[in-house]
């Protein structure tokens, strides 16, 4: 099993990377940092990032997913805030040689999604919490074809900065069996549908979850609403959709107090019940 060297500072990997040769890069998750993203935009040239959901079946997301910045500057107040706060699970860092940056972009890209078409899959590998699991359990041997271009990472873990330092850096295929993909965990399917629920809400509600997620963390939110919805006994696509639309319009509308089941209502009558009294609110509301 591979394993990661815990403890290293990450402003002492990167000069260390930066005296190997090696370019520093950011790969980010702008859900949870809309003001960082647009500020690194601006600063950055086309040729220093890409949109990582370019050229894939995801592109209608490419916007809201995961971008692949070089870092030119480490001093950057904005780079400073991201090294500080790691407890934002904001992505993770990567060093590659020099104008690998495409080819990286392009690794990255044939792992971000999971089977073929129609069933295609999202798989966050710029999650830095999904990169750990992944290096902490996947054969050592398997982590080249992980990591491809990327010579080291370095990554939160939770309570301590970790590095991981790839044994054959360099251009693989995805093999057809990935191991990252069958880890085992015992929360997978939380953590689908978790996946799936977010990425609901970026591609169809996105400027309402940009703004929850600049009051509270929408991790711990959504999980919140799925717990409510595992109570309720409420699995369906339509019930499940309609909870976390309304859920996210109830901070301006203020709670229902009825919401709650009554006793020995059964889901599909409760379910029925509350979307019946949401429409007459809504028909009540002013245009």
């Amino acid at each position: 099993m591979s394993a990661a060297m815990p403890g290293l500072n990450p402003r002492a990997w990167m000069k260390q990377q930066r005296q190997q040769g090696s370019n520093v890069h950011l790969i980010l998750d702008p859900v949870d940092e809309p003001t960082t993203l647009q500020s690194l935009l601006m600063k950055s040239v086309p040729t220093q990032y890409c949109r990582l959901y370019r050229e894939t079946a995801a592109e209608g997301l490419a916007s809201s997913g995961p971008y692949l910045f070089l870092i030119v500057n480490e001093d950057d107040g904005l780079i400073e805030d991201l090294l500080d706060n790691p407890q934002r699970n904001w992505g993770w860092l990567a060093s590659i040689e020099p104008t690998q940056l495409d080819r990286f972009a392009a690794h990255l890209r044939a792992r971000l999604l999971v089977g073929s078409r129609p069933a295609q899959a999202l798989y966050r590998m710029h999650d830095n919490r999904v990169l750990g699991r992944a290096l902490g359990q996947i054969p050592l041997s398997e982590c080249p074809a992980y990591l491809g271009e990327a010579a080291s990472v370095c990554y939160w873990q939770g309570n301590d900065w970790a590095t991981f330092d790839n044994p054959a850096p360099g251009a693989y295929k995805l093999p057809k069996e990935p191991s990252w993909l069958n880890l085992g965990s015992p929360h997978n399917s939380q953590q689908i549908r978790e996946l799936n629920a977010h990425q609901y809400l970026l591609a169809e509600h996105l400027v309402r979850y940009v703004e929850l997620a600049e009051q509270q963390d929408p991790q711990v939110w959504l999980r919140t609403q799925l717990s409510t919805a595992e109570r309720w006994g409420w699995q369906s696509a339509e019930q499940l959709e309609f909870l976390l639309t309304r859920a996210l319009s109830l901070p301006a509308l203020g709670e229902m107090a009825n919401w709650a089941a009554k006793p020995g209502e059964s889901p599909e009558n409760h379910f029925e019940r509350v979307y019946q009294t949401w429409q007459f609110w809504q028909s009540d509301l002013p245009v």
